[in-house]
């Protein structure tokens, strides 16, 4: 594990991750500034997230031809300089376009840096070198919307644009001096996977069971319960926005705890009996969240859920990193963009569920198909061997 700076990887996904969640607080000064409504500004998260998704359909096969640590520099390089044109745009439609570019570019950084720590990382090691890295992701959602918050009522929408560009450029440089230019150029070795992995990804049983199970974990949690908790405190608890906010970031802290004390829970209980546990803490506190009588109960259960959320889905992060080991990126990639389509189908579910009936029932249904999917990933995915 020595031989992967894993605390500069964090630093590079805390940089795309801020980028990702930075107009939380941003949009309605934005919306001043540009001379728009707050309702046309919100083009500009599209414009990030579609691409940031979608390019794992190319991310991954290009780390796998071309060096994953190589393919994520170069990209966290693009994200850095479209962060600093985004800051300078003097309209909506360039703003759109730079924010299409970052999201293009900082999509491919995460997922090729976890490949790369799957290459170099030993499978009994893993699941705790992933649990390091994913502090800056949690960091990022912890303090890249508050953060771009205070700094753009202090000084404008656009700083906080030009810090995080900086910083990406920074940390870009440290990882390009890390592999070394030799290294950076290099031409790929022939018969590198490339895009075909997909197929081969598709073909194995455990490939097409992690896609299905990153998919439904999309549809359940990334797309369905989480992101509704603050309307539900907002609508339900009569809190304010950046109350709601506040409360929603706890799940954050419960997150950060599990980074810490990553290491010492695998050895000791094994990645199947983790991610039963957090199914199980998921089904449970979902169900609480639909009963929760106050906020400050849901800020308590949202401190659980972000501890659970990732003893479940960090074993499924280390699961996708060995599960076609002879195209990682491409493996890693797969299971990013089945998450990232299952978020989208998740959020129209969930939106259909509340206009039919409420948010405590979704939350329900939410926590019966966690459980559902705890059941069956436990039984299948788990239960075989790691690779096809």
């Amino acid at each position: 594990m020595n031989s992967v700076p894993i605390g500069l990887y964090a630093l590079a996904g805390f940089c795309t991750g801020s980028g990702m969640r930075m107009l939380d607080a941003l949009l309605p000064l934005l919306a001043a500034d540009l001379g728009i409504t707050v309702a046309a500004a919100t083009g500009v998260v599209a414009a990030f997230v579609l691409p940031y998704g979608l390019v794992q359909l190319v991310a991954g096969p290009l780390g796998d031809r071309f060096g994953k640590p190589r393919v994520a520099t170069l990209a966290l390089a693009g994200y850095g300089l479209a962060m600093l044109a985004a800051a300078a745009a003097p309209d909506l439609p360039a703003l759109i376009a730079f924010r299409a570019a970052s999201g293009l570019c900082g999509g491919a950084v995460i997922p090729l840096l976890m490949a790369h720590i799957g290459d170099s990382v030993a499978y009994e090691e893993r699941q705790a070198a992933i649990g390091r890295f994913s502090t800056g992701m949690v960091m990022a959602m912890l303090l890249g919307g508050p953060g771009s918050g205070v700094v753009g009522d202090l000084a404008g929408w656009r700083l906080p644009f030009v810090l995080l560009g900086v910083m990406a450029l920074g940390v870009c440089g440290a990882m390009a001096l890390r592999i070394g230019l030799e290294a950076l150029l290099r031409p790929p070795a022939r018969g590198t996977a490339g895009i075909g992995g997909y197929r081969a990804l598709l073909m194995s049983r455990p490939g097409r069971r992690l896609v299905l199970v990153a998919f439904l974990n999309g549809v359940c949690l990334f797309g369905g319960a989480f992101p509704f908790v603050g309307a539900y405190l907002i609508q339900q608890f009569g809190r304010s926005a950046a109350e709601a906010g506040l409360i929603v970031a706890v799940f954050g802290l419960g997150a950060l705890v599990y980074t810490r004390i990553a290491r010492r829970i695998v050895k000791r209980f094994g990645e199947r009996r983790l991610f039963v546990a957090g199914g199980a803490g998921l089904g449970v506190g979902l169900t609480a969240l639909a009963l929760a009588p106050s906020w400050p109960a849901i800020a308590a259960l949202n401190l659980a859920l972000g501890f659970c959320f990732y003893l479940f889905h960090g074993v499924l992060q280390t699961r996708a990193t060995e599960t076609l080991p002879a195209a990682r990126g491409t493996a890693v990639g797969g299971f990013a963009l089945a998450l990232f389509v299952g978020q989208a189908a998740g959020s129209l579910v969930f939106g259909a569920v509340l206009a039919l009936s409420d948010y405590r029932t979704a939350f329900v249904l939410a926590a019966a198909g966690v459980a559902g999917l705890t059941a069956y990933a436990a039984r299948t995915l788990l239960a075989g061997p790691r690779t096809a």
